[in-house]
């Protein structure tokens, strides 16, 4: 196991040099990975070096050992902290409990003790990686994940968003059997809102587990079947194979709603949609069945709505639904190129598969433009950006009117909307990032100027922010900060005859010690010595 990292917080050097040269770090499992003069100064270096443990002095110039480990305790939750501390204060140990602190030692420590308590630290946190690793406790957290995890699948497969080359891996891992059937049907089972009178009647909250519970007993001698909640309520998903048929399951169907009648006294509807041959098209199934139970102010309640009885049986019907228009605006907007391709591939290609007329080809190739004029709109983008000229655009009924130059037309018009969003992307970041640095320009006198402060200005998360601010300037904002403060203060100083705690507060310094301090860190000496210099 790799070393842990360590920081080490002190104002005095000679005590952190100390510390430093007496412990074998290496043999305790530690490495320090750098030390800090007080806490604003220890702050930044724990953005950049990410260390497990922090050990820090109570008290210190600029920012103590408590503030440090609250800001930390905000940041980084798990990080641990060992407080060091002189005083025997009931009142300094209180604030270390309530900030959750690993270790409160009083000085003076020696070698052995110090040994000791970092042994324990090392131990704590071998267990806790342990605990995260630990394939048993993984797998008893797997199984006790796995009724969610499945419904969540399930969800997924109906609404179309599950990958379909994962289909089969997936329902074997689930225990979902309803693999290799001939086709597969797709029923809601609705519970109507209404009352009973009845003063045995089951309690309201209990009604859809009973609902569920006779749909399982009546089907499970039938047919192989998976039940789920969905957004339309309880669905199932039943296999249709030798051992059974279409019409034996829309019998035992009307058998529940009988049933939930007499025994619940519930009126239950069930929608029973179209039927399909592979599972990757398990949503379009659901989707029939979702219209289906539409059609219940018309058919009445309390029975089992076929599709195929309320809406005329369409052969070869090419329709571009909800979940197709989410995987190619999808695939445009975020990608990778193959992607695109294969999307657009997949959605084009049925048009040769489905025989059906001109005009339905025609309205199909309509609703994937709608979609690209759908993207230009929401990102603004303009004819001139897409396609090559203004006649292009205008060329479009001809492309739609010739199937066999639309897949090449509409990938070549994917793939440029998906460039510009790319670019436009890279721009924004860009150009947030520029309304941060003119932000902390325009506000570097504040004191109280933070990454929250800026953020809230933006609407942008703290985190991502952080990350894009130093991918785009390569520093972190706190240096940032510091840089455009320090560079404010050396005008102030060749400009004005102001004393140095004026000059800080105007910089946003508080405390004249510690902005003496950082500007000496920076350019090697004092703001004093800085301004004789410059007039000597």
């Amino acid at each position: 196991m790799s070393l842990y990292r360590i920081i080490l917080v002190d104002d005095e050097e000679e005590v952190r040099k100390g510390i430093i040269r007496k412990i074998d770090w290496s043999h305790l499992g530690f490495e320090v990975v750098g030390d800090a003069e007080n806490g604003a100064e220890a702050l930044e270096k724990i953005e950049q070096l990410e260390p497990e443990v922090v050990m820090t002095d109570i008290r210190m110039p600029f920012m103590d050992g408590l503030t440090l480990t609250e800001r930390i305790r905000q940041k980084y939750p798990s990080m641990k902290v060992l407080i060091f501390s002189g005083f025997d204060d009931f009142e300094y140990a209180q604030q270390a409990i309530k900030l959750n602190v690993t270790e409160y030692i009083l000085k003076p420590v020696n070698v052995e003790e110090l040994s000791e308590i970092l042994t324990r630290v090392k131990k704590n946190l071998d267990e806790e990686i342990r605990q995260r690793r630990d394939a048993a406790l993984l797998r008893e957290s797997y199984q006790k994940s796995l009724p969610i995890l499945r419904e969540v699948f399930l969800n997924d497969l109906v609404r179309g968003t599950s990958d379909a080359g994962q289909i089969e891996e997936k329902l074997k891992e689930y225990s979902v059997d309803i693999l290799h059937a001939k086709k597969w049907l797709t029923a809601l089972v609705h519970i109507e809102a209404e009352s009973s009178e009845r003063p045995d009647a089951l309690q309201k909250e209990l009604v859809p587990i009973s609902v569920r519970q006779i749909t399982e007993d009546h089907l499970k001698d039938y047919c192989r079947f998976t039940i789920f909640n969905s957004s339309a309520g309880i669905t199932l998903i039943a296999a249709i194979d030798e051992d059974n048929s279409q019409t034996g399951l829309l019998d035992h169907l009307g058998d529940i709603c009988k049933e939930c009648r007499r025994v619940l006294d519930v009126t239950v509807t069930i929608a029973l949609g179209h039927s399909c041959q592979e599972l990757s098209e398990i949503s379009l199934a659901y989707q029939s069945a979702v219209d289906a139970l539409g059609y219940k102010t018309i058919v009445g309640t309390g029975q089992t709505i076929y599709i195929n009885d309320v809406e005329p049986v369409g052969r070869g019907k090419l329709k571009f639904d909800n979940s197709d228009e989410n995987d190619f605006i999808t695939a445009v907007k975020f990608g990778p190129e193959e992607k695109i391709r294969e999307t657009v591939r997949k959605l084009t290609g049925r048009m040769g598969d489905a025989k059906v007329h001109a005009r339905q080809q025609q309205l199909y190739m309509l609703s994937l433009f709608n979609c690209v004029t759908r993207l230009m709109q929401q990102y603004d983008l303009t004819t001139r950006e897409i396609f090559d000229t203004d006649k292009q655009y205008l060329d479009i009924p001809a492309a739609i009117g010739k199937p066999e130059e639309f897949e090449a037309w509409i990938l070549e018009v994917s793939l440029r909307i998906h460039e510009s969003l790319n670019r436009e992307r890279d721009n924004t970041t860009k150009k947030v990032i520029l309304e941060a640095r003119r932000y902390i320009e325009n506000h570097y006198q504040d004191p109280s100027l933070s990454v929250e402060m800026i953020c809230r200005e933006l609407h942008m998360s703290p985190a991502y922010f952080s990350t894009m601010f130093r991918k785009v300037t390569g520093q972190t904002y706190i240096a940032y900060l510091t840089e455009v403060r320090l560079q404010k203060a050396v005008e102030l100083l060749n400009e004005t005859d102001d004393k140095t705690y004026v000059i800080a507060q105007k910089v946003g310094y508080q405390e004249q010690n510690y902005f003496s301090y950082v500007f000496k860190k920076r350019f090697g000496i004092s703001p004093t010595k800085y301004r004789g210099a410059q007039s000597s």
